[in-house]
């Protein structure tokens, strides 16, 4: 769905993205994660044509990009950085203009196709006020609705649920888990390590402009080989258990080996009390903490820039949905 060969992009003297190699794959749920500023939204629009690479080569849906964006992008969904939207407008009537635009199907299904977008994202009962009164919330919502207009094979986002309270980040949780199993590859940009790890099948993780982890989560985070152990008898089990602990953090303690029933019994014959027992997996945060850590990279952080500052690629223009605010229009 999504491969790039050696990706790079310098602004100047600063390199935001450093010979990065993504490998997305048909049916991935992908977390692409970094901090901000590591140069993940840089990439993001190199992968949609909006920024041309310094060197490096670009693969979206089997076709190079921006060579192809003309053929690609029509069958790609996408939100970067903030949604677009002309303020004064409706949110229906921007997904109106936007569909007139060439991002969904025929005039006669107009109406019927943006109040199921709506309904999609949570924006089903919106009345006729102006974008520019929408929350960020709102806006967020609007811009994934934009997004989902072309029914795209491959939906990228970035930050899609920035300014969202829980109950909205869980929501579009369920609504990318919804499309995902209905055919639709997600490329999701996201600093937010606990939402990633709930839905995502394949990390790769950018630091400082570098890809330093690329892999499918469950492996990421399988079993260690080892247990954990929590009791508030904590310093009893530690003497029980003398030559075999391997980590302690307040009332839980990492004990080698994996032989949960006949640890149990011990702890249970000697009066400790078990609160939990099983298998001591590592998080994504200490895997990615981890990475960077491992990377060996000494370079200060560069900031991404605001805006591109090169123009779409002569050859074929690219236009992904919603990803910058458009010109506005007469009348």
């Amino acid at each position: 769905m999504i491969r790039t060969t050696e990706l790079t992009k310098s602004f100047g003297q600063i390199l935001a993205v450093d010979g990065i190699d993504l490998d997305v794959r048909g049916g991935d749920i992908y977390g692409f994660l970094g901090a901000n500023g590591s140069g993940k939204t840089t990439t993001v629009r190199m992968l949609l044509g909006l920024v041309l690479a310094s060197s490096g080569e670009i693969d979206v849906l089997g076709k190079q990009i921006p060579k192809h964006g003309k053929a690609v992008l029509p069958r790609v969904g996408a939100l970067v950085e903030g949604p677009g939207a002309y303020p004064h407008l409706s949110g229906r009537r921007n997904l109106a203009l936007l569909d007139a635009a060439g991002a969904g199907g025929s005039r006669s299904t107009r109406a019927a196709r943006i109040e199921a977008v709506l309904e999609q994202v949570g924006l089903g009962g919106v009345d006729k006020r102006p974008v520019k009164a929408y929350s960020l919330g709102m806006r967020q919502r609007l811009g994934l609705a934009a997004a989902l207009l072309r029914k795209p094979e491959l939906l990228i986002l970035d930050e899609p649920t920035n300014g969202l309270d829980p109950q909205g980040i869980r929501e579009i949780r369920d609504l990318l888990l919804a499309l995902h199993a209905g055919g639709t590859t997600v490329f999701l940009s996201s600093h937010l390590l606990a939402e990633v790890e709930q839905l995502c099948t394949r990390v790769g993780v950018l630091d400082r402009g570098r890809l330093v982890l690329q892999d499918q989560l469950d492996t990421l985070t399988a079993p260690t080989g080892n247990s954990v152990i929590r009791t508030p008898d904590t310093d009893r089990a530690h003497a029980l258990l003398d030559g075999r602990v391997l980590g302690r953090d307040g009332d839980r303690l990492t004990v080698a080996g994996t032989d949960a029933a006949t640890l149990n019994a011990l702890l249970v014959r000697e009066g400790i009390r078990v609160s939990e027992l099983g298998p001591d997996r590592r998080t994504l945060e200490q895997v990615v903490l981890e990475a960077a850590t491992n990377s060996g990279s000494d370079r200060i952080p560069a900031v991404e820039p605001a805006t591109p500052v090169e123009p779409a690629t002569p050859v074929e223009p690219a236009t992904p949905v919603a990803t910058a605010t458009p010109p506005r229009v007469s009348g």
